[in-house]
């Protein structure tokens, strides 16, 4: 359990129509991929197939089952983020992820997070019931996010990116990883990195206490450098902000057990038990919803009994 000196600034924040009390438990976001091209093999989209009734019941299904399975939070994206993923357009990615948005709000007072960096889209998914932001790119790739999140009065989270295609090297088993990303020293640079982009968003007008941080585990790091993230994330409390980590079937654990995405189950429980332990995740992106649910309640159960 994270002690009241090293938790975030502010104790809360609403999501939705549901309030997270950080410290209390670590909570657990599922992710559903509309896409046909995710690094993880779970994209609702086929290659070539486009948005369709049966791709939104597809995407609706698995976003109720998380639910169900005790997922706190369901993240939807159009884009994938891999390594070498083709960028998508604003009007190709609203097309796949707002319709999904829209029956989902119609089920569930749970709380939608759409994943993506474009204000366009933000804009148009806010629209459909979304609750949350979560930018992969911090704020740093369209101006008008900022200021859109601001206005909304909705949270957001800032993941610390430094990704640039060249610096990517590619197995068709293990999928993509980083083979140089250099740092003077990890944790201070991405730390640093992260308050700049906190700076940032206040200055856009996004309320603190409405600030979430992600250290962006997979992107721009190399396998030892997402290891040791994950040993040293109980740096990033310097922040005294709430924590989202997302290792989930990354490559680092791939390449540490040399298993392809569809067996990394255990990798990812591991490296998800560390960062809870290390007091550094309050919140966890994850594809096996069940599995690291019931992970995270033993792990938390764990922790609290002193």
């Amino acid at each position: 359990m994270n002690s009241p000196t090293a938790g975030p600034q502010f104790p809360s924040c609403r999501i939705g129509a549901r309030v997270f009390a950080w410290g209390e438990r670590t909570y657990v976001m599922g992710i559903v991929n509309v896409t046909p091209d995710s690094f993880s093999g779970d994209g609702i989209l086929k290659e070539g197939e486009p948005p369709s009734k049966q791709v939104i019941d597809r995407a609706v299904a698995q976003a109720t089952l998380f639910l169900a399975e005790g997922a706190d939070i369901i993240d939807i994206g159009g884009e994938s983020t891999r390594p070498g993923a083709a960028t998508v357009g604003a009007e190709k990615e609203s097309s796949r992820v707002v319709p999904v948005i829209r029956r989902l709000r119609q089920l569930t007072d749970a709380p939608i997070s759409i994943d993506t960096y474009k204000a366009v889209v933000a804009s148009a998914a806010l629209d459909a019931g979304a609750d949350l932001v979560n930018d992969v790119w911090g704020l740093q790739r369209d101006p008008a996010l900022g200021p859109l999140i601001a206005e909304r009065g909705i949270p957001v989270i800032l993941t610390h990116n430094r990704s640039k295609l060249k610096d990517a090297e590619m197995q068709n088993r293990l999928g993509g990883r980083y083979v140089q990303a250099p740092y003077g020293d990890l944790m201070a640079d991405i730390t640093r990195e992260l308050r700049d982009r906190v700076d940032q968003a206040v200055t856009a007008g996004i309320g603190r206490e409405r600030i979430i941080i992600d250290p962006g585990i997979g992107l721009c790091k190399t396998v030892e450098q997402n290891l040791k993230l994950l040993n040293q994330i109980d740096a990033l409390r310097a922040l005294r902000l709430p924590i989202l980590l997302g290792p989930s079937r990354k490559s680092f654990i791939g390449y540490t057990l040399d298993l392809p995405p569809a067996e990394r189950l255990e990798g990812t429980a591991a490296a998800v038990a560390i960062a809870i332990v290390r007091g550094g995740a309050d919140i966890v992106r994850v594809h096996d919803v069940r599995f690291i649910a019931r992970l995270v309640r033993m792990t938390d159960a764990i922790i609290r009994a002193g």
